[in-house]
């Protein structure tokens, strides 16, 4: 277990905010998060933060506490039968070498997912998702650690209570688990999920038709980098809001307005795409101080160089504020601000 204080945080959240934290724990075991968090349990008036990669966090201040990050890695067979195989995963592993391991060893099902940042325990908690796929539907169980306890907690799937880009873990639950191993069911059959337009859009300029687990995989990678800049060069967090779901009725309203309006039928409702609402307002590729919105997705918020969390956030509050002024629509960030 490695402790540090007064431990800047640059290193560990994509936006590249150099905020700093009391005291950082990285752990290797359950064995050393338990010690952790029994030490956590004799400073109860200490706030305590669990983080993953950093890359769904917006720090707009110094933390006055400890963070915790796992460093509990490993990948092995849990269960199998003749059509699936259970993996479990260490919460620490980076999700996108985990879906190339999947694909070189014929594991299927999470290619979509290809090139998500973050670690495997942070994709549990979110249900990550892109391309027509989330994680949720690959997850057979995930194991975690008490807080008040230090026990030991498995939740079936369907305790999790997944949704669109949450979990209990992100509602009722948050705070009081971590996540230390994930067991994802997959498939020994390649079975691809090519709906999603933007795929097939792709596929289509390619001429490809039938791609293989590799080829979907390159193909996702591709058109994520086409779009989406790399945090090691220009500080994001990925897509900054939840793309909204709307009634049929303002749906009806809105498309009456926008008949190109794209958008995408769900069980509750209409979903429609953010960066299409923050564009239609003009704000792709414009700038706000030193942060702005990137020139090829409008979903995404960039640090153009020394941004606070509070500049950050001031742009995510105008963009918002045009959105609802325009559309009707509050839009609700998907990064968490600390």
């Amino acid at each position: 277990m490695k402790v540090y204080e007064n431990y800047s945080l640059l290193h560990h959240n994509t936006f590249g905010i150099d905020a700093r934290c009391r005291r950082f724990i990285e752990y290797e075991t359950v064995d050393e998060l338990r010690q952790a968090l029994a030490g956590l349990r004799e400073r109860p008036d200490e706030p305590f933060l669990h983080i993953g990669a950093g890359s769904n966090l917006l720090f707009t201040a110094d933390f006055p506490g400890t963070i915790l990050h796992s460093a509990i890695r490993g990948r092995g067979e849990a269960g199998a039968d003749a059509d699936t195989v259970l993996l479990r995963v260490g919460a620490g592993e980076v999700w996108d070498d985990l879906v190339a391991h999947c694909v070189d060893h014929r594991l299927y099902g999470i290619e979509n997912l290809s090139l998500i940042p973050g670690e495997v325990g942070a994709a549990a908690v979110q249900n990550i998702g892109a391309y027509g796929e989330e994680v949720e539907k690959f997850i057979d169980r995930v194991e975690t650690i008490e807080v008040a306890t230090g026990e030991e907690r498995v939740f079936a799937h369907d305790e999790c209570r997944y949704g669109y880009r949450s979990s209990f873990f992100k509602g009722e639950g948050r705070g009081r688990y971590v996540v230390t191993h994930v067991v994802l069911r997959l498939s020994r059959r390649f079975a691809p999920e090519l709906s999603y337009g933007a795929l097939q859009k792709e596929m289509d300029r390619l001429g490809m038709h039938e791609p293989t687990a590799a080829e979907l995989r390159r193909l996702v990678v591709d058109i994520r980098r086409a779009k989406l800049p790399d945090p090691s060069e220009r500080g994001n967090a990925g897509s900054f809001f939840v793309n909204p779901v709307v009634s049929e009725e303002k749906y009806r309203e809105l498309s009456a307005r926008h008949p190109d309006m794209p958008h995408y039928a769900m069980s509750g409702g209409v979903k429609i795409p953010a960066g299409w609402l923050i564009e239609q307002c003009g704000w792709k590729g414009r700038s706000l101080g030193p942060t702005g919105v990137h020139d090829r997705q409008a979903l995404v918020l960039v640090n153009l160089g020394g941004a606070t969390g509070r500049d950050v956030v001031a742009l995510s509050d105008a963009i918002r504020a045009d959105v609802r002024k325009s559309f009707g629509i509050d839009l609700h960030p998907e990064v968490n601000f600390i």
